[in-house]
């Protein structure tokens, strides 16, 4: 499905009903309701068309989250869906309501297994912090309740399943995703025979009530980055190095991270059934797995909501051999960067040429670039990407000895200075005594920033521990770069003498 599959998140429109019906008859099959009419569905749209949500692949709705906005104070903890939903008109809506209520949310059951319901939810809390409401407020059903009801009360079940004792569809997930129990509401879902009529109102509180209004789906400002610090060691087979690396994604996505960066030829100790070949063979060897590694991390940007640097691997075409890497992002598409200068080492014992693809990429968080190790050592490729609109730089990286790290380290806090732009350095650490020319590793992954007020005095926002094995989670501001160009104690972007000279590229 991955092939042609692109994930988008946007508002839902009037001209999907037709799609959204057929998704509903799937979704419903086992729901005491009917599903929405288009009348409904419009007027919702009408009302409120940002809290009506969609998640679309293949042009297929594959999920949604309707909602409304009231003013709880007007309402009783002990309120029916009936009620809050003002009838067919939902005059319950009003946009100087308080809470955001969620009336509905479903998911095709042939997505299900995506987290696609984590993705809806995760953008219900981003729209109600940008719209300044208090809460996340609805109606849980607990479908598994009928078959404890002769032996629990709902409470009682309500904490067996909270301990993880017993396992809820809906009540488990909600809980997962940061609501918790309000109340537990008896009538509130007529003929919901299942959860025996029972419902737990569910809460998620806005502790940034007060922000300024902002809408779902706009570019981040306060972006969370995630760095891999891996650790060279053999696996015993590819299906081992794959649960090591979705263990990081997990880990890392759990943190609600935006990025997840791997290190430049992470994928080394596959390189150790090759060993009886020349070296040359043996990078060839690894590059049989880069198309399937690929797939790998597309689906895990899609199920973990992440965006993926996936540091480099070997890529042949024709006769060459390239160290590329990928850039894949949480709905479905990606793009491919390439490793511009070769170091000696990689030319003499892997035959390795230099790539032709320098660009920036737009994601969800603006505009970012990759370059990978030895290219940071170049600034000019850094400061073409920067004039193209790069905030945040990239620099997956293997080195074996220190001082091979500090070029890497010093030349990308220069990037980061004379660029106005933060650094993300990440690398391996270990050793593989059982792969030729991949002995010893040393790394010590960073973020770095540029020098100045608003920035840390030494220009590194965090760093890890050297050669241990980690991950680095960093938040950076990216308001804080546009201050900077504008009203920096030096403009190094601003400041350039271009009557003097003048950097551009080739065709």
């Amino acid at each position: 499905m991955l092939d042609s599959a692109k994930i988008e998140l946007r508002n839902l429109r009037v001209k999907d009903y037709e799609e959204l019906k057929v998704s509903m008859i799937k979704s419903y099959h086992a729901m005491p309701h009917e599903y929405w009419t288009k009348g409904e569905i419009k007027t919702l749209i009408n009302k409120f068309p940002e809290g009506q949500l969609c998640i679309v692949i293949d042009n297929k709705i594959a999920g949604c989250a309707l909602s409304i906005i009231v003013d709880y104070d007007k309402f009783d903890d002990n309120h029916t869906y009936d009620e809050i939903l003002g009838g067919e008109n939902f005059s319950t809506h009003t946009k100087n309501g308080n809470v955001l209520y969620g009336i509905d949310v479903f998911i095709h059951p042939e997505y299900r297994g995506m987290r696609l319901g984590r993705r809806l939810y995760e953008a219900r809390k981003e729209l109600c912090e940008h719209l300044n409401l208090k809460a996340i407020v609805f109606g849980g059903r607990i479908p598994n309740y009928a078959e404890y009801a002769d032996e629990l009360t709902p409470k009682k079940y309500i904490e067996k399943v909270k301990l993880q004792e017993i396992h809820d569809p809906v009540l488990s997930f909600q809980l997962s995703n940061d609501f918790h129990v309000k109340k537990v509401i008896k009538g509130y879902l007529s003929g919901d025979y299942e959860s025996k009529e029972f419902a737990t109102l569910m809460e998620w509180n806005n502790i940034y009530y007060t922000k300024s209004q902002k809408l779902v789906n706009t570019t981040k400002t306060v972006v969370r980055l995630g760095l891999v610090q891996w650790q060279m060691r053999l696996f015993k087979d590819y299906e081992a190095l794959v649960s090591q690396i979705e263990f990081f994604v997990d880990a890392v996505s759990n943190y609600q991270s935006d990025f997840i960066m791997f290190p430049e030829l992470f994928n080394a100790p596959l390189m150790a059934q090759f060993n009886h070949l020349t070296e040359p063979e043996a990078i060839r060897g690894l590059s049989d797995y880069t198309e399937r590694l690929l797939e790998t991390f597309r689906e895990f940007a899609i199920n973990y909501n992440i965006n993926i640097i996936t540091g480099s691997m070997p890529f042949p075409e024709g006769e060459h051999m390239y160290n590329v890497g990928f850039l894949c992002r949480r709905d479905g598409s990606y793009e491919r960067y390439e490793k511009l200068h070769i170091t000696p080492a990689e030319e003499t014992a892997w035959g390795m040429k230099g790539g032709n693809k320098l660009e920036t990429f737009d994601t969800d968080c603006g505009k970012i670039g990759v370059l990978i190790c030895y290219d940071i050592e170049f600034p000019e490729v850094a400061r073409i990407l920067a004039e193209e609109g790069m905030n945040i730089l990239f620099v997956p990286f293997m080195t074996d000895t220190q001082n091979g790290y500090s070029r890497v380290k010093i030349c990308a806090q220069a990037r980061a200075v004379e660029n106005e732009c933060y650094v993300a350095i990440a690398g391996s650490v270990g050793n593989l005594p059982k792969v030729d020319n991949m002995d010893i590793q040393y790394a010590q992954s960073a973020v770095l920033t540029p020098s100045d007020f608003a920035f840390p005095v030494n220009g590194i926002k965090a760093e890890a521990t050297p050669n241990t094995e980690s991950t680095l989670l960093v938040d950076v501001d990216l308001d804080l770069l546009k201050e900077l160009h504008n009203y920096g104690s030096v403009r190094n972007k601003k400041d350039r003498r271009k009557d003097l000279y003048s950097l551009k590229r080739k065709k």
